[in-house]
């Protein structure tokens, strides 16, 4: 389907989509970053909630794929765990432009989720 044909609904929906994968693709390369890092930028904490939100982000890209019945409610739990990671990463992200462009995708995809959350 092109852009002219889909309506202001399934546009936000694809923009959703491919912000969660885009947000899924930073979250698991900052993973490896924060690991090559060390110190507090590999705390178990920050890398299990960066894997979570990555995780989340996937299957909210799936069920909003497949258009499923329950993508509201996936949308609502990644934006909860994206604004999480985003507050997470801006915490070491001082000196660390990763880490801030990280947060940014976070809280863009946070941001897009709650949308298609309230779409219920």
């Amino acid at each position: 389907m092109d852009s002219t044909s889909m309506s202001s609904e399934d546009m936000l929906i694809q923009q959703c989509i491919s912000n969660c994968q885009d947000c899924h693709r930073i979250c698991l390369e900052t993973v490896a970053h924060c690991l090559e890092m060390g110190g507090s930028h590999a705390n178990s904490a920050h890398i299990r909630l960066l894997l979570d939100c990555a995780q989340v982000c996937l299957l909210s890209a799936d069920f909003m794929t497949r258009a499923s019945s329950f993508h509201p409610q996936a949308c609502d739990l990644c934006a909860a765990v994206c604004t999480a990671c985003a507050e997470s990463c801006e915490q070491l992200a001082d000196d660390d432009e990763w880490m801030q462009t990280c947060a940014e995708m976070c809280r863009i995809c946070a941001d897009s989720c709650h949308e298609m959350a309230a779409m219920n």
